[in-house]
């Protein structure tokens, strides 16, 4: 069958799927519920077709078979399976069945789907009030569990083909959830221009460890890791992450799994109070790449512990107390690698807001720090709207370890994009001119402005991109005596219109 047409159907499935829980339960609330099911399903259909192509090649040998899928990539206990759910689903209890077929898994697989004790579904119950009383409840899971077993929602891989379809339909989930989760959109999800763009810009190379220290649900992470792939042919790449939110950590393990990411390692907890990723030593994991898009301006970041961290990663001044856009940068440049004259070192990307190129007080101690040390390689000025949950324009602002020049390269790209209704996006053509010009590294009229250390400290370390980009374009003077000449010219055109419209006017018997 082909790709495609699949992956249409498929995604079109699922979306109607949410058909169950709308008007019933917030979309923030049953997108965990969908996605969970779908992982589920998925690793369900995969089960029962690696047991269906053991069984025609050795014949109906439950023993033999059953050793042979224990070497699968998921083990799936047989009451655990999605077709056990769907067989009882007319049964009271769907919501506790689903649960412990959950939990089951977990227990099957070891580690892979635990860390540190936390487990992934650990977030995620069907057996909640939010379903409302027991038989709606019940009546929507049982719903639920109709929807994943149409034919459309097959995933069997002997069908679809491809991991990519299943993976390319958890995103397309996920993007659907954000466009339509207001606030909290951005929480767990970058439009996939934006990391498309980013993973150009940092362009992973084969061997590289890749971290996003505020993954959400992981994809500007595999965005990188797939760069690898498309631009090298290699899968030799490692990727890390660290999310906060519990239920947004749990997304990010499926969704790796779902595309057969199986090398990475997301660890759960708050980044700034409570790093994970740490070496043998209990010291910062250090990185190649290091990217992400964390949370704008985030109040009650953990500045109260910061003076006294023990990674001494505010060693450059301490972010304000209710803007944590810095704290997140500072924990970025302390996990690049250093480099050497030999090796290049660390690199890495972050989504800002633009009062991050600006802000006074201890912002602006820290953002003079960087620029001195020559950390900073470009900044990156993007169009409003592109981002979930908010309308306000971000910067990319990138930095490098190891430099081989003095200068900063200011692109201002906001007026470059393709409108929509309530999302702008980045085409084709806009990210393939970022990243163009950041290669290129030369100063473009009215788009782009190479700068030395100098001229930034000469406008006291404030990288507000108009400083820099002149992007004003001067109007066309106006001949005034041209102007009436043509302004005449079309009245005495009018006149002799009248003049015409009178005599048809009479000729008709409408004369005065």
């Amino acid at each position: 069958m082909n790709n495609k047409i699949n992956q249409d159907s498929i995604n079109k499935a699922l979306w109607n799927a949410c058909d169950t829980f709308r008007g019933t339960v917030s979309a923030d609330t049953y997108k965990d519920f969908i996605l969970t099911t779908l992982f589920l399903k998925y690793i369900s259909d995969v089960w029962q077709d690696h047991y269906d192509q053991y069984q025609a090649e050795h014949g109906d040998v439950p023993e033999l078979i059953e050793e042979l899928m224990k070497n699968e990539r998921f083990v799936l206990p047989r009451e655990a399976s999605f077709y056990a759910l769907y067989e009882r689903r007319y049964e009271p209890g769907n919501g506790e069945r689903i649960d412990q077929a959950l939990h089951a898994i977990e227990e099957a697989n070891g580690t892979k789907l635990k860390d540190a004790g936390k487990s992934v579904f650990q977030d995620i119950s069907f057996n909640t009030d939010k379903l409302g009383e027991e038989k709606q409840k019940n009546d929507i899971l049982r719903h639920l569990l109709e929807d994943f077993a149409k034919p459309e929602l097959n995933l069997k891989p002997s069908r679809v083909g491809t991991l990519d379809v299943i993976g390319n339909a958890y995103e397309y989930l996920i993007k659907n959830f954000a466009a339509s989760g207001g606030q909290k959109a951005g929480e767990f999800y970058t439009p996939p221009e934006v990391s498309d763009l980013i993973a150009e810009l940092l362009d992973p190379q084969p061997g590289d460890s890749i971290c996003d220290p505020a993954c959400g649900s992981g994809s500007l992470l595999m965005k990188c890791g797939r760069k690898v792939v498309s631009n090298h042919g290699s899968k030799q790449y490692a990727l890390y992450g660290q999310e906060a939110i519990g239920s947004t950590w749990s997304l990010a393990k499926m969704n790796m799994f779902l595309h057969g990411e199986d090398n990475h390692k997301i660890e759960w907890g708050d980044t700034i109070r409570n790093p994970k990723l740490l070496d043998k030593n209990g010291d910062l994991m250090l990185f190649d790449i290091v990217t992400a898009n964390p949370p704008f301006s985030l109040d009650k970041w953990g500045h109260g512990d910061a003076e006294n961290d023990k990674f001494g990663r505010f060693r450059r001044g301490i972010p304000p107390k209710t803007k944590g856009d810095y704290a997140f940068i500072l924990h970025m440049i302390e996990t690049l690698k250093p480099g050497s004259s030999s090796k290049h070192g660390g690199r890495m990307g972050v989504v800002v807001p633009h009062g991050v190129l600006f802000r006074g007080s201890s912002e602006g101690k820290i953002r003079k720090q960087l620029i001195d040390e020559n950390l900073l390689d470009a900044v990156i000025g993007l169009p409003e709207k592109l981002f979930y949950g908010t309308g306000i324009p971000a910067a990319i602002l990138l930095f490098k370890k190891n430099k081989d020049n003095e200068k900063v390269l200011f692109i201002d790209a906001s007026r470059e994009f393709k409108s929509g209704k309530n999302q702008n996006q980045l085409s084709e053509e806009n990210i393939q001119k970022i990243v163009d010009t950041y290669r290129a590294r030369a100063t473009v009229d009215k788009y782009a402005y190479l700068a030395s250390l100098e001229e930034i400290q000469e406008n006291d370390y404030n990288l507000n991109i108009p400083r820099y980009v002149d992007t004003f374009e001067e109007e066309e003077e106006i001949d005034l005596m041209e102007v009436r000449a043509e302004r005449m010219k079309l009245k005495a055109e009018l006149d002799e219109l009248e003049d015409q419209m009178a005599k048809y006017l009479e000729e008709l018997g409408y004369g005065a």
